[in-house]
């Protein structure tokens, strides 16, 4: 019986590549050291998976930035900003799509479906013109060859590739991008042809977006793809890969029916409805890999059930045509388990990161084919009950707590407009108020005492001595600048959410258990593994220490329910909604401490609340109502006077705009100016905003700083749609991935940009 995984991390299990590309960025390195990093990386990955026994191992899944820029690059799709002239792209133009440069910015970057993962937006029109411009997928192909692994090349599909990208800037919004397709696959067959030339035997396109709800149009794009690609396919295994959930069964009857395609891959972990139509009819000669093992979270899998599963899927498919397979890249989860030597043995007995869920593929496999370990599949039981029945995973009095919240819509007493009259009576705010989002960069001085003082090297008075003086450091910029409402920058927190999380109950933690967000922003994800519960406060002596080290206001910096949830690994032994609620019960307690404490603006960021949307319509209102409903649990018990924020960034917004509103925060502070201001056009057409909004006057994922003049006019073009007095001047994110030599210029580009507006604003009355 065969196995196969459908992708693997990237950054290595010590994060080799993101310090190799930090380096590369900085100048400090050269072109030749990080691609020596990054070959020694896919030479273990690959060595890796064949000692395994894993038999389809992909390969062109390992990427310097994401796979859909390495597909934009594959298909010289380049913008005409970057001025490249042809030929094989190189780093220069391949880092300043993702990232920008001195003169231009960098493309849209948006989360990879429902997950924490981001992708470069393709920018297209019907002026591109394509041509084969990254030898990449060859190039890998033929580097794990001649170790002595044969892989499987793996590409996005292009119908997915044009389905995810966007018009360019001057082209139509309503240009059919698909009709873009008869233009792609002539580079795509380029590629096929290189791919076969080199020996490849089996080929992956990933085409993820057939799980979405796709119109008939679209789903014909497939049929029409493939069609075209078939004669160039010959000789060749194909396999379309879908994961993230299941596949509607339009879609499914399409799939199947594709042609020149030998094998399709399905999720069967979110997507278990599937088995459904695989049982109402597989096509006989076709392949089926089945993704049983759980390519998103980090569970161990539970192996029995499991076999159970692929024992029904062989009796309709045959055996010969039956592969074990994760159920997404493993991209979505941590690397190794043999790096957290200090995790709790119990807990890590529940666990399984990539290496062990390609272990596990390997053993399921084996298992299959009539050589089951049996010790192996006895202590996988064994950590299976272990589970259940452990006492640190249940806590009564939370579930009671957490279900009571169900009969109740908690809202605040008064309306927005009514809470905005009091809070600006209260904090005297000038029209176009500044601020930014919450952290401010993480220095190698300040990494250095948290990891001293983890580490017991520095006592904690010395520790609280050294974060007090960067906290006052940061707010002497922050004066400096004149800006209006002031952040403590969160110099004693590494990751948000880990942060929250090492001070809540029923949470695990790992030393380098790192998962990629985008580029070589890596982070490391929470455990949530039990009820939850907040023991003590969190926040409070920090945000207390920082107002009282000035007169502005000072924001509370709190991460919200649901971006906790969504980032962290959660328990799959009960629904998201029931962990998001004792969440929200935990951060409740905390903003009424803090408004107990003096701090009258309180910022519960929910930047994740969009990413957890399901990708199927039919699963948005169950969704959006616990998730709005956690946020609102948080601060329904504040007082008029005291002023709640929130935060999102790098998500589509337009479509959940009536969700965001419902949350009923006083001010919303939500990205904007990567995406070409397109939340601005909800407002164009109609949508009414009465709360407090800061759409993002700057990139701050480039290191690349804004003039006054260009900040002047976002903030103009935010003016012609919303109205004076609710708007509030922001960069997009926090700030804690910049250097001080961008984040000042920048800031105080902002602040002169908002004053030069609020000086016409008053002549003009």
């Amino acid at each position: 019986m065969a196995s196969h995984i459908v992708g693997y991390p990237r950054m290595g299990p010590k994060r080799e590549l993101k310090f190799a590309l930090e380096s590369f960025w900085d100048g400090k390195s050269s072109a030749e050291e990080l691609q020596k990093v990054a070959a020694n990386l896919r030479t273990s990955i690959w060595k890796q998976m064949a000692d395994t026994g894993i038999k389809y191992i992909p390969s062109n899944t390992f990427s310097y930035y994401d796979q859909v820029l390495d597909t934009t690059a594959m298909l010289g799709a380049v913008p005409p900003r970057y001025n490249w002239t042809g030929g094989e792209i190189g780093f220069d133009t391949y880092f300043s799509m993702a990232r920008g440069n001195a003169s231009v910015p960098a493309m849209e970057m948006t989360k990879w479906f429902d997950t924490n993962y981001h992708f470069i937006v393709p920018e297209l029109g019907p002026d591109v013109k394509f041509s084969y411009a990254s030898h990449k997928a060859v190039d890998e192909y033929k580097e794990a060859k001649s170790l002595g692994v044969d892989t499987v090349p793996v590409l996005i599909g292009p119908v997915t590739y044009l389905l995810l990208s966007k018009p360019a800037k001057g082209v139509e919004k309503t240009f059919p991008l698909l009709s873009l397709l008869g233009k792609i696959l002539p580079v795509y067959k380029e590629v096929i042809a290189e791919l076969k030339a080199a020996g490849a035997s089996w080929i992956q396109f990933d085409e993820p977006t057939l799980v979405k709800d796709l119109e008939s149009h679209q789903l014909e794009a497939f049929t029409k793809a493939y069609a075209e690609l078939e004669s160039s396919l010959s000789g060749l295994n194909v396999l379309i890969e879908t994961y993230f959930a299941d596949v509607p069964a339009d879609a499914f009857k399409t799939l199947t029916a594709l042609k020149g395609v030998s094998a399709f891959g399905f999720d069967l972990v979110r997507g278990a409805q599937t088995l459904d139509l695989i049982k109402g009819g597989f096509p006989s000669d076709k392949y089926l890999f089945a993704g049983v093992v759980d390519g998103r979270n980090i569970w161990a899998n539970d192996l029995a059930s499991s076999l159970s599963i692929l024992q029904t899927l062989e009796g309709i498919v045959g055996k010969d045509k039956l592969v074990v397979s994760t159920s997404t890249s493993l991209l979505h989860t941590a690397v190794d388990l043999v790096n957290e030597p200090k995790l709790d043995e119990e807990i890590k007995s529940w666990l399984a990161f990539a290496a062990q869920k390609v272990v596990e593929v390997n053993a399921l496999a084996k298992a299959l084919a009539g050589q089951k370990d049996e010790a192996f599949f006895s202590a996988n039981a064994e950590a299976q009950v272990s589970r259940k029945s452990s006492p640190r995973v249940n806590n009564d009095a939370v579930q009671k707590a957490a279900a009571a919240l169900k009969g109740s819509d908690h809202r605040r007493a008064t309306n927005v407009s009514a809470r905005l009259d009091a809070q600006q009576k209260k904090l005297n705010l000038p029209i176009l108020p500044t601020t930014t989002i919450g952290s401010f960069p993480q220095t190698i001085e300040l990494r250095r005492v948290r990891r001293e003082y983890k580490a017991k090297k520095i006592s904690e008075e010395e520790y609280v001595k050294a974060i007090k003086e960067e906290i006052n450091k940061v707010v002497k910029i922050q004066e400096e600048l004149d800006i209006d409402v002031l952040v403590h920058g969160e110099p004693e927190r590494n990751d948000m959410v880990e942060y929250f999380g090492e001070q809540l109950s029923g949470f695990a933690f790992t030393a380098n258990g790192w998962v990629q967000s985008y580029g070589s922003r890596c982070v490391k994800p929470p455990i949530i593994y039990g009820d939850v519960s907040r023991p003590k406060p969190m926040t409070v002596f920090w945000s207390t220490a920082a107002q009282s080290m000035t007169k502005r206001p000072m924001k509370g910096m709190l991460t919200g329910p649901v971006t906790i949830l969504n980032w962290s690994f959660v328990r799959n032994d009960q629904p998201r909604f029931e962990t998001c609620y004792q969440i929200a019960l935990a951060i409740k307690d905390e903003v009424e401490d803090l408004e107990k404490a003096g701090i009258t603006v309180i910022q519960i960021d929910e930047a994740a609340l969009r990413e957890g949307l399901p990708l199927r319509k039919s699963e948005h209102a169950f969704y959006l109502d616990w998730a709005v409903h956690s946020f609102r649990i948080t601060n329904v018990g504040v007082l008029d006077t005291t002023q709640i924020h929130t935060h999102m960034c790098y998500s589509n917004f337009n479509d959940i705009i009536h969700s965001i509103i419902d949350m009923d925060a006083d001010v919303i502070t939500i990205e904007n100016s990567r995406s070409d201001e397109k939340l601005l056009s909800v407002f164009r057409e109609g949508v009414k905003y009465g709360a407090g909004i800061g759409p993002g006057v700057y990139d701050i994922h480039s290191p690349r700083i804004p003039s006054t003049e260009e900040i002047a006019d976002r903030i103009n073009k935010m003016l012609a749609v919303l109205e004076t007095n609710i708007l509030w001047v922001n960069p997009d994110c926090g700030l804690k991935t910049r250097k001080y030599t961008e984040v000042k210029p920048a800031l105080q580009n902002m602040v002169a940009a908002a004053k030069q507006l609020r000086t016409q604003l008053a002549s003009a009355k």
